[in-house]
């Protein structure tokens, strides 16, 4: 069984916010994937489905992001889930908006999401890092997560991104499937090249 999580902060206050873009993407999978409802169970909200015939569990923690670890081990647990099958998706603020990296293990960078789980289950489980830019300025990162909200222009890139993610989701089951998950939503989110005329040809 795969353990799909989603990462964010619970209330109406948050939605749309850059800390909740995991909470966005499990969304989608959900309902894209035909995952039954969702209801509340290991402090947070579940529902399975399944990936390229593999049962999968979908997890939203309920804890506020500091204490995602809570949930997350409590369903791994009862699972009997190996840690190198959770998978969390998560926002990057050191990765570029609309860039995205997927891999097993690896630091917290100051996700405080991340350092929850770490905490309860180790460094080796596998991440999906979202970037959604950087603020600029250290003093800004908190409001800049939790408090603003993406707009049109954000949009643009986050929606092909999702989408993306969204039909690659199933290559996670598969053996080498981070590799696999990254390349495929490089390929799907890369921009069409341009079609040189005749016109564009430099005179000799």
């Amino acid at each position: 069984m795969l353990l799909l999580v989603g990462l964010g902060n619970p209330g109406p206050e948050y939605a749309d916010t850059r800390h909740n873009v995991g909470f966005r993407v499990i969304d989608e999978i959900v309902a894209r994937h035909g995952f039954e409802p969702w209801r509340s169970r290991f402090h947070g909200l579940i529902s399975k489905g399944r990936v390229e015939g593999v049962e999968a569990l979908a997890l939203k923690p309920m804890t506020f992001m500091n204490n995602s670890g809570v949930a997350v081990s409590e369903a791994a647990r009862f699972h009997k889930i190996e840690r190198n099958a959770i998978v969390v998706f998560h926002d990057e603020i050191d990765l570029a908006p609309g860039k995205l990296k997927a891999k097993l293990g690896g630091g917290s960078a100051g996700h405080n999401g991340l350092k929850s789980i770490e905490g309860h289950l180790g460094p080796d489980f596998r991440r999906v890092r979202i970037g959604v830019g950087h603020p600029g300025e250290r003093h800004q990162v908190a409001r800049y997560l939790t408090n603003a909200r993406f707009d049109k222009d954000d949009e643009i890139w986050l929606e092909p991104l999702i989408d993306a993610m969204v039909d690659a989701v199933p290559l996670l089951a598969a053996e080498g499937g981070d590799a696999k998950f990254t390349n495929k939503v490089a390929l799907l989110t890369k921009p069409p090249k341009a079609k040189k005329s005749a016109g564009d040809e430099e005179d000799e």
